[in-house]
């Protein structure tokens, strides 16, 4: 099975290629920025999916990006 990790995954573009990307049988890892507020809304009809993994964490939070890329080989 293929796999994406998308780091803007919360954002409209980001919502939409997951789900095409689900659609195609792709594995997906997102990256979901910590904030107070939850800002997961727009992949609510995707959430559930067992091919959707999403992580929490920070673009600028250097030893995270790489642990979560190594996740997802």
């Amino acid at each position: 099975m293929k796999t994406a990790f998308i780091t803007g995954i919360t954002g409209q573009d980001g919502a939409y290629l997951t789900g095409f990307l689900l659609d195609k049988g792709y594995h997906v890892h997102g990256l979901v920025p910590r904030c107070e507020v939850d800002n997961t809304q727009r992949l609510k009809s995707i959430i559930n999916n067992p091919d959707l993994k999403l992580h929490y964490g920070d673009m600028a939070d250097d030893s995270s990006l790489f642990r979560l890329i190594s996740l997802t080989k």
